[in-house]
Formats: C-alpha cells, structure tokens, sequence
C-alpha cells in the first residue's frame, strides 16, 4: 500500500471500542486503498486486529497507554493526558506523520487537541464542527453542530464561509445557497445574535438567502445552514431520534397486520434505501473545519460500518487538499 493516504484513527474512542472501531479500519484499508495508523493500547489493538483478518496484523499501531472517557474535561485531557489515544492521534497528524485523522471518542476532548495542537487557521476565530443532513433534492451541511455553545455574530459569518467553500468543493455545489437558523422568515425575527448576523451576511459575499425555519431545512432550500453550537447540537441529536423512531414506526404498522405485511414484503426494497438515507452510519463523520489539519469526528456510537465511512470521508478531505482550500 505504499503511496496510499495515511490516516489516523483512534482505537480506544466510541461506545463499541476497540472491536467495532478496528473492524471499520480493517475495512476501511481493504475498500478504501488507505494506509490506516490505529492509535491506542498496542496489546488491546494487536488483539482485536488477529481477530479480523491474518492480514490485518500487519496495520501500524500507535501506542498510546491512557483512554479518554466521554465524560472527562476536554481541556484536562489535553493538558494531563497526553499520551491519551486523542493527543498522540493529534500529534502524529501535527507532524505530517499522517494525513487525516478519524475519532468517535470525546468529541471536545477531540476539538481541545485540534485547537491546541494543530491550531485555527487565519480568518477563522472558532473552528465549527459540520454535520449532514439528506434532503430530496441533495445534502446541506448544518454549521456549528456543537463546537462552539455560544457564538458572536462574526462567528456565524465565518461558518458561513466555511461551509461555502466545503460544499462547492466536496459536494460540488456551485455558489451555495447559505441560510441562518431561526424562529422566522423576516429579518426582523429572531434574538440578538440572529439579527445581528442576518445583518452581517447580507453584507458580505456569499450567496445568503435570508432565514430558514427548522422546517425548512430538510426541504432543502439552502446548502448550507448556520447557527450556534447549542441549538445545531440540540437539532442534531432530535433529527437522530426521529429518524429512529419513525423507521421503527414504521416497521410496527407494517407488521402490526395481516393485509399490510404482504405490500411490506414487495416495499422491503424501498424501505430499506429510505433507511440507508437517513441513517447516520451511511455518513461515517463530520469535519472539523476551520483547524489546520483534516480532523473527522465520528459518531459516539459508530460501529464499523460508520467508522469505515468516516474513513471514506477523511480520504476524501485529503483528496480535495480541504486546509488549503480553506485557507484560500
């Protein structure tokens, strides 16, 4: 595999690790022609990885002896574990040793490292992390969805920018329709910080469409949508439960009778693409922007099939040379 994208993934962080997050890996460097460095307990890793595949021993392993748990300081990690599977991922990406890194551990303890390690590009004060959402007519990336609890108007101006430039060159959206999360459609609606930056983004270059009602963004009237990371986290995570819970509706109702159990068996095709666009799996993880470094942040409980379209997704960053970009 020599020439292939190197990138890093954090072994020891997710609720389904070491098992689920090699397995992914192990699939990942067989689907997606990448060198995968795994980063964590050698022995715990080196173990998981025999029992995959006999090839898969041969994959690099990063020791690092302490583990992140979900609920631990973000800056504590940084500053008392630093030989933590986070920061030694952190680090090997800071040194060139890798070209992306991939993690479904602590997510602040992740943008912690990245903002200490790696450092925020010039131009962008707070990095915002991303996250997509399907719509009938394509995909829009949701801008901050968690990164940054409370926001200047600036702040949300620079997402904006942010999300324009990863969406024209990832998903190859010609000028990108930007819009601001809010309780209404008129300027006038919304607190000080959403007036403010309506305010702001009608001023600057990009293609802004004014407000987007929650309803509104999975009609797909923008490309992207910006907000601050407390209300685009608290979107995330209902958006997560729906989906859920309407695919599991779903199933009772078709199972819930005779007569609707045989339209079920020949709508099981259909049933199961619907599903495959709503589930975040399919996704793998989102990108850490505004950092100097292809960071993805996976979902906590990423199994392997996330973690190895997390992969897909770091590869792709890579490929698009995304901090360059960024950077203009």
């Amino acid at each position: 595999m020599k020439g292939a994208i190197r990138i890093a993934v954090d072994g020891m962080g997710g609720d389904h690790a070491p098992s689920e997050i090699v397995k992914g890996a192990v699939e990942a460097a067989l689907q997606h022609g990448v060198e995968v460095v795994l980063v964590g307990r050698k022995e715990i890793l080196r173990s998981e990885l025999a029992r995959c595949a006999p090839w898969a021993s041969s994959l690099p392993i990063a020791d690092a002896s302490q583990v992140v748990g979900f609920h631990e300081s973000p800056a504590a990690v940084v500053r008392d574990k630093r030989d933590s599977s986070i920061v030694v991922a952190m680090n090997l990406l800071k040194g060139g040793e890798v070209s992306a890194l991939v993690s479904a551990g602590n997510s602040g303890a992740v943008m912690a490292a990245a903002l200490l390690i790696l450092g925020s590009m010039k131009g962008f004060d707070r990095p915002a992390l991303g996250a997509l959402f399907p719509t009938p007519s394509g995909t829009i990336l949701l801008l901050d969805a968690g990164a940054n609890v409370d926001c200047k108007p600036d702040f949300l101006v620079q997402f904006a920018h942010m999300g324009s430039i990863y969406m024209e060159n990832v998903f190859k959206v010609s000028h990108p329709r930007i819009g601001l999360l809010n309780n209404g459609e008129e300027e006038t609606k919304g607190n000080r910080l959403t007036k403010e930056a309506h305010k702001l983004l009608r001023k600057s270059q990009l293609n802004f469409i004014g407000n987007i009602e929650g309803k509104d963004i999975f009609r797909g009237l923008a490309d992207v949508v910006v907000t601050d990371g407390f209300t685009g986290n608290v979107l995330l995570k209902a958006s997560e439960g729906f989906s859920e819970i309407a695919l599991n509706f779903l199933k009772q109702v078709l199972n819930s009778k005779l007569e609707f159990k045989v339209p079920g068996f020949f709508l099981a095709p259909a049933l199961e693409a619907f599903a495959k666009r709503l589930d975040y799996s399919e996704y793998g993880g989102v990108p850490l922007l505004g950092v100097n470094g292809n960071v993805i942040i996976a979902h906590g409980r990423s199994d392997a099939k996330a973690i190895k379209n997390a992969i897909r997704i770091a590869k792709q960053t890579v490929e698009q040379g995304m901090p360059d970009v960024m950077r203009g």
